[in-house]
Order: structure tokens, then C-alpha cells, then sequence
């Protein structure tokens, strides 16, 4: 089979000819339709992620088609179009993963493949209304927005939302997922065609983080807000805090823009704000999120699609960081 293969740190993706893998107990084959890229997969190439096992066949998120199953798993799987969690081993403890904590695409071969192999209990049945494309967008980006959102944050229908960076994949999902809730949804970005999409997704308005006092165009636009979703963190943090209401939740999945700068602590517990860290999710925090996606019939958005073999160039375009959703390479 065709395979994606990154050799060592600060190699380039390869397009390799590689094994096809058989199942095991309570396993099955996927036939890779379509793959999406994570910002994981750039860190791994570049030797930033905790685990660090080279060479590799990465590649979290994938839709496609069960071909094989092994001892164990119900054969009415075969030939089901479905999409993998990718996550395993989580642990016993809800708020927290474990140590033996894994996703798929390191150490495990991935998905940029034509076939992965895949626990079982970890297939989903493929929302009819998604293409593999579409559905290939979901799992780590989806699940990272839901978690942050309802398990972590506790949204209800009809608070205010603001979520940080709109433009990216997790960020994207937090808005289509806040707004399918029934919240009041308002974005940040620095770009305004992405505020402007991101309108045209559900989100009443947004500001340019890149303009001059924006913390203070944003209160003026929304007032404050009960969810406050970030992955930026920084020095524009501060403005979060004095623009969460009192009671207001504040969930984190990233520091893109580095460590917390001139937080006024007093504003943080005289307003009785709750701040939590969140990264990607549970077993039930997935399944609960592609509940979501099926009954609000929710279509992740998908920025460009390249073939299996431009991987490396699909990597630089991410870098690049000027998508509004998910790449996505097509396999089969």
C-alpha cells in the first residue's frame, strides 16, 4: 500500500510503498478515504511533540471504509463507511488522561495511508450527510472543541460565547458547535475575511485582535461572556479576563502567542471566574460530539484538499496558518 513516511526529525513527508496491515483481536482495517492534518503532525516532524518514535507513519484523523475485521468484532462492520477516534487508553479518570494516553499517528502508524489499522471499539458510523473529506475533519479538532465547550465549560443554550482565533480547525468547530447549541457566539481574528466567514457560519460579529485597544471594541460590540474558548493565551489574555462576566468559564486548549502576561488576579476571583485547561477528549466526549454533528447535521468546514502524495506541501500550507478549516489530503 502507499503510505506517508517521515524518516526522522526535521525530515520531509515521503511518499513510501509499505506492508498492508492485517487485524487483530477486536481490530479492524480501514481503507483510508480521505485524512486530515493536525498542527501535531508539524510539531512530531520537528521533534516538538512528547512522544518522539521515528521513523513514522502519522496521521490522526481519517474517514473511509472497514475491510477487514479480526477475532472478536462484529462482521457487520465490513463495508461500513465510517469515522475513527483516534484516541485510546485514556484512563479512569474523566477530568484527566492518563499516562498511557495515545493517539493514533505516533507510536501507532496513522492514517496517512490507504489502510490503518484501528481498534474497534473505536469506529463510528460516518454521518450520512458528510463526505469522506468532511467527515475526515472531525476527530481531534472536533472532539478538542466539545470537550472545551460542554464537558470542560458547561455551555448552555442562550450564554454568550467568544472564541479566540476563528479561522482555525478547533476554533471553527467551537463556533459551529456554540452556535448549534443555541448560544450567542462573537469571534476574534487577524484577519477580517475569516471574521466575515465566520459570521456567515452563525457567529453575530467579531474584532480584528490585530487593532489597537480590540478588548475595548469587543465589550462595546458584545458586552461581557459566560464561554470564552482560547488557544492563544499570551499577553492578549488580560483582555479575556476583563471581558469574561462574573461565574464565566474560561477553557484553554493552546498558547500559541506564549505564557500569561499582567493578569490582575483580583479580577479573576472577585468575578469568581473558573479557567480550565482542555486537550482533545474521552471516548464519551467523542461520541457525544458525533451525536452532536449527526442531530444538527453539522458540516465541518474544509479549506483545501490535496492528494496523499503533496502531504508535505499540505504541511507547509498549514504552517502557513492562513486556512480558515481543515486540510485535508485524499487518499482513495
Amino acid at each position: 500500500m502507499k503510505a506517508i513516511y517521515l524518516e526522522a526529525i526535521n525530515k520531509p513527508f515521503e511518499l513510501i510503498e509499505k506492508e498492508k496491515p492485517t487485524a487483530g483481536p477486536n481490530e479492524a482495517i480501514v481503507q483510508v478515504k480521505a485524512a486530515a492534518l493536525n498542527h501535531r503532525d508539524v510539531w512530531i516532524q520537528y521533534g516538538r511533540y512528547f512522544t518522539k518514535e521515528y521513523p513514522a507513519i502519522l496521521g490522526s484523523d481519517c474517514a473511509g471504509i472497514v475491510t477487514e475485521v479480526g477475532e472478536g468484532v462484529d462482521k457487520s462492520w465490513l463495508g461500513q463507511e465510517v469515522v475513527v477516534d483516534p484516541s485510546s487508553d485514556w484512563g479512569d479518570n474523566p477530568r484527566a488522561q492518563g499516562g498511557n494516553f495515545k493517539v493514533l499517528g505516533m507510536p501507532e502508524d496513522g492514517a496517512f495511508a490507504e489502510y490503518v489499522k484501528v481498534r474497534a471499539a473505536n469506529l463510528h458510523k460516518k454521518p450520512a450527510h458528510l463526505s469522506f473529506e468532511e467527515a475526515a475533519a472531525l476527530p481531534l479538532a472536533g472532539v478538542t472543541a466539545y470537550r472545551a465547550l460542554f464537558t470542560k465549560c458547561g455551555l448552555q443554550p442562550g450564554e454568550r460565547v467568544l472564541v479566540t482565533g476563528a479561522g482555525g480547525g478547533v476554533a471553527l468547530f467551537a463556533v459551529q458547535f456554540a452556535v448549534a447549541a443555541g448560544a450567542e457566539v462573537y469571534v476574534t481574528s487577524g484577519s477580517e475575511q475569516k471574521i466575515t466567514a465566520a459570521v456567515g457560519l452563525g457567529a453575530k460579529g467579531g474584532v480584528n485582535y490585530k487593532t489597537e485597544g480590540w478588548g475595548k471594541e469587543l465589550k462595546a460590540l458584545a458586552g461581557g461572556f459566560d464561554v470564552i474558548i482560547d488557544s492563544a493565551a499570551g499577553e492578549g489574555f488580560a483582555q479575556l479576563v476583563k471581558l469574561a462576566k462574573p461565574g464565566a468559564r474560561i477553557g484553554m486548549y493552546g498558547g500559541g502567542t506564549g505564557m500569561i502576561q499582567n493578569v490582575n488576579p483580583a479580577e479573576i476571583f472577585w468575578k469568581q471566574l473558573s479557567i480550565f485547561g482542555s486537550t482533545m477528549g474521552t471516548n464519551d466526549d467523542f461520541a457525544a460530539m458525533m451525536k452532536l454533528v449527526e442531530e444538527k447535521k453539522i458540516r465541518p468546514i474544509v479549506d483545501k484538499v490535496f492528494p496523499l502524495e503533496e502531504t508535505e506541501q499540505a504541511m507547509r500550507y498549514m504552517e502557513a496558518g492562513k486556512q480558515f478549516g481543515k486540510i485535508v489530503v485524499k487518499v482513495g
